[in-house]
């Protein structure tokens, strides 16, 4: 009896191999590039929170982003969101994540796990109770003056003497974790022979660090600049929670200024402009990243 050789599958083809993918594209176009559509284009309109311009919104073009450009609190704004970016996120969370991970490698196992649960404890909370535990720690009466005085120096008002160093601070204390975590996973990918050959060759801790360590490990640093940068340039509740934007917009970042502008004055058309320019340096922020991440790439 003849052997018959079995039949091969073919393989499926590229439609079916997209299919699975079809209900995550759909999610993002409804509920990702839905949302920043309709705010481009609510910003070239009159729209209100309240009132005529509520029901009927009219076209009116350029004109909100003509006003942006004369808006004195704008290039504040511009600036503060750019420094809480730098100081707390990209100088802040990242140097202090790689830091913890890399001591919590040299560690013993039971001060390691009390350190990562420690911190990780920040991350985990809902931003609006990390955010009243921050003002309950920075506010005139809080923690922080509460030890302050205690050591015979002075109690200043945080909140409104040192807006954005109070705010920068509590982000830190809130997101340090995530970059923890990431360069946690990272550095258990390094080879441990590559360390060890470099120690037998007389390289000191930071000399492995700095030309051993952190070159393999660059992509997940470019990865983890990337999340942390665009995570904070969304924070809201916690600025809004501790401060409301002020003192006398001290600390009024964009997401501030944009909730301001479209629910504390109604002015639905110009918060989403302010929202648009929010947007575009995201993505400016996207870009730039993805790039480093592709030149980091081995």
């Amino acid at each position: 009896m003849p052997v018959t050789e079995p039949r091969r599958r073919t393989p499926p083809g590229r439609s079916a191999r997209l299919l699975p993918v079809i209900p995550a594209v759909v999610l993002l176009l409804v509920f990702l590039a839905g949302p920043v559509l309709w705010a481009f284009h609510a910003s070239f309109t009159n729209a209100a929170l309240t009132g005529r311009n509520a029901r009927n919104p009219g076209w009116i073009g350029f004109e909100n982003y003509t006003r942006l450009l004369t808006d004195p609190v704008l290039p504040l704004s511009l600036a503060l969101t750019v420094l809480f970016v730098g100081g707390s996120a990209i100088l802040g969370q990242n140097i202090l994540g790689l830091t913890i991970a890399v001591l919590m490698r040299r560690a013993r196992r039971q001060v390691a796990a009390v350190v990562g649960t420690a911190v990780v404890a920040a991350w985990v909370l809902p931003e609006i109770v990390a955010a009243f535990a921050a003002y309950a720690y920075f506010s005139r009466d809080g923690t922080l003056n509460q030890l302050v005085g205690g050591l015979g120096f002075g109690q200043p008002d945080w909140l409104y003497s040192f807006p954005m160093v109070a705010i920068m601070l509590a982000n830190i204390w809130r997101g340090t974790a995530f970059s923890m975590l990431v360069y946690r996973a990272a550095l258990d990918e390094v080879p441990a022979e590559v360390t060890e050959a470099a120690l037998m060759d007389g390289a000191t801790g930071w000399q492995r660090l700095a030309f051993i360590t952190i070159p393999m490990i660059r992509s997940s640093i470019a990865t983890n600049l990337m999340l942390i940068t665009l995570q904070t340039l969304a924070v809201f509740t916690l600025i809004w929670v501790m401060t409301a934007g002020g003192p006398a917009n001290a600390s009024t970042t964009l997401p501030v200024l944009a909730y301001q502008e479209a629910f504390k004055f109604g002015d639905i058309g110009y918060g989403t402009a302010v929202a648009s320019v929010l947007i575009l340096i995201g993505l400016v922020f996207g870009a730039l990243y993805v790039r480093l991440l592709r030149e980091a790439k081995p």
